[in-house]
């Protein structure tokens, strides 16, 4: 029996080095939540705005480096942005049937 208290008892602290590992740090996710910087070019509906995400990747044949656009829509709650403002995005849980995005904080008004 003693045997088995010895094996329980070296085999706890792999168990605590193994849980420090998968450890998912401050934020609490394993997965981290992505962050996109982008141009809002439209507020016409209530509580979303669009916006423009540019991405530059390079071609895989051509070794160039493209621009795409991608226009996401972000949750406003108080509405306080305006074309032409460049702001911080967060990915959150499916809003609406479009809607994956929040504000997080607007980083330069429009003039």
């Amino acid at each position: 029996m003693s045997e088995q208290s010895e094996v329980v008892v070296a085999s706890e602290p792999e168990a605590v080095a193994a849980e420090s590992e998968s450890d998912p740090g401050e934020t609490g996710r394993a997965n981290p939540r992505k962050v996109r910087e982008g141009l809002v070019v439209s507020t016409k509906m209530d509580k979303t705005a669009v916006v423009a995400v540019v991405e530059r990747v390079r071609h895989p044949r051509y070794v160039k480096t493209v621009q795409r656009t991608k226009r996401l829509y972000a949750h406003d709650p108080d509405s306080e942005v305006r074309v032409g403002d460049r702001v911080r995005l967060a990915e959150t849980r499916p809003l609406s049937k479009l809607k994956r995005w929040r504000i997080v904080e607007v980083l330069e008004r429009a003039k």
